[in-house]
């Protein structure tokens, strides 16, 4: 008879298998060595401290700074880069239709992303990145 179901590589397999006992013993080994561990804090001793004094209103000045660099480069963004291809997500589209009422179809919802030049032209984004300041 041939030999078909002998492996071809028996030394890759070997070695294949070799590793994998390797990586099986490490992962042992890691689990129960972290098993050993107390805690590094010990929170029925600890005392609580004090922050000090903390101006709330200029932390929130320092976030509402901010938050106009980090919107608007994210109001800028293509929301769907496929838009226009034959491969676009979005543009594909399911659609029932029970007894005589209007069809529901889901391009209804996926139009507005789909065919939005950026991020802040989708609807509900769009004017919440406006009141964020993007």
């Amino acid at each position: 008879m041939a030999r078909h179901t002998s492996p071809q590589h028996p030394n890759a397999q070997r070695a294949l298998v070799a590793l994998a006992t390797a990586g099986v013993a490490l992962g042992a080994g890691a689990a129960t060595a972290s098993a050993d561990t107390a805690p590094v804090v010990d929170v029925m001793r600890t005392r609580p401290t004090s922050l000090g004094k903390i101006d709330p209103a200029a932390g929130l000045g320092a976030v509402a700074g901010t938050v106009g660099y980090v919107t608007g480069p994210v109001a800028g963004l293509k929301p769907n880069p496929l838009a226009g291809t034959g491969v676009d997500p979005l543009d594909n589209g399911v659609a029932t239709q029970l007894a005589d009422f209007q069809p529901v179809a889901s391009q209804m919802l996926t139009a507005p992303v789909a065919q939005a030049e950026s991020i802040s032209r989708i609807p509900v984004v769009g004017q919440a990145l406006g009141v964020l300041g993007g």
